[in-house]
């Protein structure tokens, strides 16, 4: 019989007890022993997770947001306990691209009936230790969005507020300059947004980043994109779904490199986020850790 500690986080944007009870009786009607545990603070998703590890529990389940899925991924880097996502928060970018339904329940009997396969993270060292991300970090606008939207937006517009946030911070939107080193090898950049992919899709499934883009390749894609206004951000964005663009180095609004260790610094320090949740200023580096965790990718519902 699997056991599964159910990590539920009441403070994101599509949580409540309700919805947690009704994933919990999911589970156990499906066969599965569960433990609910909510959190109450910050660095409790993490500590549950490292508790069920130690208890030899098989699956360590999150209904919350990116940052609840992170904090208990965290704690399963190298360890045989594995992920299962259940999405409750506002943007849900890792279950976006993992296909797992977003309605909580369908997203439990998907998971009941999922396999466990291996999942790259990307990893990035601060001064308070080891952080990790499954779909992106950013340096730039990206990150200073998401820190611009409140709890309370999020709660009340969802992905909406993101939106929000967007277009009022566009009059600020400026380009500027980056130092970019890929395994190695470094390049000069022009960018308002400087990404660090490790999943193909930012918006799943309606805004990818480039094809061949995969959490399980043991590399991270970089993309550099240099805007000055609504007008420039349109024009990116329009030649990223279109996939164009060149490499890094040479000149153009999108720009692309692969590699396993990437550090961005900027002229001026930059906002940082990590799937979402802010993380300090530029500079950072990121590295890819290969088959970092095994996720339940969904069954049939």
């Amino acid at each position: 019989m699997t056991r599964t500690v159910l990590i539920t986080n009441p403070a994101a944007a599509r949580t409540d007890m309700l919805a947690a009870r009704a994933v919990e009786e999911t589970f156990r009607r499906g066969g599965w022993t569960v433990e609910l545990r909510a959190t109450g603070g910050p660095g409790d998703a993490r500590r549950f997770a490292e508790e069920a590890v130690a208890n030899g529990v098989e699956v360590v389940s999150v209904f919350g947001g990116d940052g609840t899925t992170m904090q208990a991924a965290a704690a399963l880097v190298g360890t045989g306990t594995a992920l299962g996502v259940i999405p409750g928060g506002t943007g849900n970018l890792l279950a976006g691209n993992l296909r797992i339904p977003t309605h909580p329940v369908r997203a439990a009997r998907a998971l009941l009936h999922g396999r466990p396969k291996p999942l790259d993270l990307g990893r990035i060292q601060r001064a308070d230790g080891e952080h990790y991300f499954a779909v992106a970090c950013g340096a730039g606008y990206d990150a200073r969005v998401m820190a611009e939207t409140s709890t309370a937006e999020k709660h009340r517009w969802r992905f909406a507020a993101y939106v929000a946030t967007t277009l009022r911070l566009m009059p600020q939107l400026k380009s500027i300059d980056h130092v970019i080193t890929v395994d190695g090898v470094e390049y000069e950049a022009l960018a308002a947004l400087v990404l660090v992919a490790n999943c193909g899709e930012v918006i799943p499934p309606w805004i990818k980043l480039r094809s061949g883009i995969a959490p399980d390749d043991g590399l991270l894609d970089l993309v550099i994109i240099r805007a000055d206004s609504f007008t420039e951000s349109v024009r990116a964005v329009w030649e990223l779904l279109r996939e164009g663009g060149t490499s890094a180095g040479a000149p153009g609004r999108v720009a692309y490199a692969r590699g396993r260790v990437i550090t961005v610094e900027a002229s001026s320090g930059q906002p940082v986020q990590l799937d979402g949740e802010p993380l300090g200023l530029t500079p950072f580096t990121a590295e890819v850790v290969p088959g970092a965790i095994h996720v339940l990718r969904p069954g049939p519902v």
